[in-house]
């Protein structure tokens, strides 16, 4: 499933630069995630760096509005990186 970016965030600007799909961009108010190009880093690493990157827990968490299997993400990510 696609990754969601809470209220919690603080705009600290540590997610956006590692987002291999670049899915992660600046919205209104707070960073926001495009559900179309976020594979959870499935394609790149073994866990999402948002994740890993972010200073404040449970910050990015999962979307509940866009369930995705490990195999739905895996053709997210082959469809934005055919070569």
């Amino acid at each position: 499933m696609a990754l969601l970016i809470t209220a919690k965030c603080i705009n600290c600007d540590m997610c956006e630069p590692e987002c291999p799909n670049q899915a992660i961009a600046l919205g209104k108010a707070i960073y926001e995630i495009d559900p179309a190009r976020c594979t959870e880093c499935v394609g790149h690493y073994e866990t999402p760096t948002c994740q890993s990157v972010c200073p404040i827990d449970n910050t990015i968490v999962s979307d509940p509005q866009r369930a995705e299997s490990r195999d739905a993400l895996w053709e997210k990510f082959v469809q934005l990186w055919p070569h």
